[in-house]
């Protein structure tokens, strides 16, 4: 993912889209600080089910407070930089998938009621990180073992 990150630095440069230039940086330094913090490099799965996710919602709650402040340009900034976050995600189940991940999971775990909502969600966020947001999935499981 790093390498691919730095492909994407050169290019932007080359371009002079400074920009986007700016915001694969920010990925990088991310990534960077993780590795930092930890024992060595870290591996694709962790990079973006966490870090890069962490970014986006930072993003979104900045945009949120943005728009409170009446301050619309900077929110469109950070409109712009989670499209260019967005594109390093693997591409996103949609809800019909996790829903049928979901009850999957909820039938091997033999779940029946709220009380199995934490070995449900230890399997899914294992077996969908990078895939779908943590947040979407709980929801998904919390209707399912509603009904």
């Amino acid at each position: 993912m790093k390498e691919k990150l730095r492909s994407e630095l050169h290019k932007a440069m080359k371009s002079k889209d400074s920009f986007r230039a700016g915001v694969v940086r920010m990925m990088i330094a991310e990534i960077i600080n993780k590795e930092k913090e930890g024992s060595g490099p870290v591996v694709d799965e962790q990079i973006t089910s966490k870090i890069f996710y962490r970014m986006l919602r930072q993003r979104k709650d900045s945009i949120e407070q943005y728009q409170n402040a009446n301050r619309d340009d900077l929110a469109e900034k950070e409109k712009a930089e989670i499209k260019i976050i967005e594109e390093f995600l693997p591409e996103q189940l949609n809800e019909e998938d996790i829903k049928n991940e979901a009850q999957a999971a909820i039938d091997e775990v033999g779940a029946e009621d709220m009380k199995s909502l934490g070995k449900v969600m230890g399997i899914l966020s294992k077996k969908l990180a990078g895939k779908a947001s943590g947040g979407v999935i709980s929801k998904i499981v919390k209707d399912l073992l509603a009904n």
